[in-house]
């Protein structure tokens, strides 16, 4: 997730706006994987079931929320190089 957003920053920086697009859709794919997985999980917990918590799960969770957050800010980036570029 993280690293295609990055990789789409840069594709925009050198213009290349389709090749962002297609890769932002990638990103987006693979995080809403992701973000179903947590979903569940919780949802079980919500349902009464014991789900076990552990170091590594809160880890990734940080880890899926930021990649979401920045993924989200090079979005809005992309929109500001693109409006600059059609000026």
């Amino acid at each position: 997730g993280k690293v295609f957003a990055y990789e789409v920053l840069r594709l925009a920086k050198e213009k290349k706006f389709e090749e962002a697009a297609e890769k932002i859709k990638e990103a987006d794919e693979i995080m809403l994987k992701s973000h179903e997985f947590q979903t569940n999980l919780i949802t079980r917990e919500a349902d009464g079931e014991k789900i076990e918590i552990t170091m590594l799960f809160v880890h990734a969770q940080d880890h899926l929320m930021t990649a979401m957050s920045e993924k989200n800010l090079i979005k809005e980036m992309i929109s500001l190089l693109e409006m600059n570029h059609n000026k």
